[in-house]
């Protein structure tokens, strides 16, 4: 059986944590800011964390599963 290729899609947007925890980027930081408040920017600057009903699928996107 050939081995499990890594989405590279997944591969670019999600990181591993030390403790196993898969890290993300928020979106809507990208464009369009001018009409965002300061506030709203700012919150999205900081990295969260996928939730729990999405680890799976992102464990399996990233080959880990």
């Amino acid at each position: 059986m050939p081995k499990m290729k890594t989405n590279s899609g997944a591969k670019k947007r999600f990181t591993l944590t030390g403790s196993g925890k898969i890290k993300r980027k928020h979106a809507f930081k990208s464009h369009i800011l001018t009409k965002k408040t300061t506030k709203q920017k700012r919150n999205l600057t900081h990295a969260g964390l996928v939730s729990k009903a999405d680890t799976n699928n992102v464990k399996q996107l990233l080959g880990l599963k």
